[in-house]
Formats: C-alpha cells, structure tokens, sequence
C-alpha cells in the first residue's frame, strides 16, 4: 500500500500531443510521441497505442500523463513521461483524458 504522501509525490498531468511519428524501432508497435505540457515544456514519449489509435487521431489530442518517472531508454529513445490509459482485456488501451479544453500543464489530483 501507499500514503498519500506517497501519491502526491507523483506529478499527473494534462498535456496535448503535438507530434505523432512511427516507432519502428520499438520490440512492439509502438508510436513516438511529443507532448506539451504548457509551462512544465515539452517532453517525448513512446507509447503502445497502435491497435486503437491512428497517428492522425492523436494529433492534438488532451491526455492525462505522469511527468516525473525517471527518462527511460527505449530502442534509440528516450521516454521522458508516460502516458496514461486504460488496458482492456484484449490488451488494447484506451487513453485516458479530460473532460473539456484543460490548460496544459494542469496537475491531476
């Protein structure tokens, strides 16, 4: 179990996708994404999304990531943020997102 001392270590928040490209260095399909998250910058990811979403679907899409898990090298990238979702039981996943136009950068809680 965690405290929630424990949880609120954790930095949640809203950003937009701004890029979208193929990862097709990734072990599993994958896309390489950029997220802005308003004044917090902008920051990389990869993410395993390729079974429900399409790289023009994404594009300026709201998510919901965390921004402070250590960088993590992936093939020849470099994942600064993990993107949240939802993993279905035919390991699809839906992402998670806020409801209505939030300002980027706004901390989850």
């Amino acid at each position: 179990m965690i405290t929630l001392n424990d949880f609120k270590k954790v930095e949640i928040r809203v950003a937009t996708i701004i890029e979208v490209n193929d990862f097709t260095e990734a072990k599993n399909p994958s896309y390489k994404l950029k997220i802005d998250f308003g004044k917090f910058g902008i920051k990389k990811s990869s993410a395993q999304i390729t079974r429900l979403c399409k790289e023009e679907d994404l594009l300026n899409k709201q998510i919901i990531a965390i921004t402070n898990f250590k960088p993590k090298q992936i093939a020849n990238f470099i994942s600064e943020c993990l993107v949240l979702g939802v993993i279905l039981k035919n390991k699809e996943v839906v992402l998670l997102q806020p409801e209505g136009n939030i300002t980027n950068g706004y901390k989850v809680a």
